[in-house]
């Protein structure tokens, strides 16, 4: 069955709910967001894909991510957030160089107080 994650995804989330009602006494955050990152190999691809994901939930694509090369949309239920993610090849690409050095550069500890 191709959906077998989504089912799993969603009994998970009602248990979740059901749970955290349950047991007042525990702390939970303030929000919660449920992340879909497209996989498909070329931009135009992934900005298709997030493009109609958008308009199936009723959205627009977040302008203020873009600069980022994040090409994303969202609904919000309250405080919980669905969202929908691209992150588009000069982003990749620049996250891998980044990553490319860590532990390359090590800070001098800091001074003791």
């Amino acid at each position: 069955m191709p959906h077998d994650h989504r089912a799993a995804l969603i009994n998970g989330l009602l248990e979740l709910a059901a749970f955290l009602k349950d047991h007042p006494d525990l702390p939970v955050s303030k929000s919660l967001t449920l992340h879909h990152f497209s996989r498909h190999d070329s931009d135009a691809e992934q900005c298709a894909e997030i493009d109609q994901i958008a308009a199936r939930i009723g959205s627009v694509i977040d302008q203020k991510e873009i600069p980022y090369g994040h090409y994303a949309t969202s609904r919000r239920f309250g405080p919980v957030e669905y969202r929908a993610v691209a992150i588009l090849a000069a982003a990749r690409a620049r996250h891998r160089a980044e990553e490319s050095y860590r532990g390359c550069i090590q800070p001098d500890p800091a001074p003791a107080t």
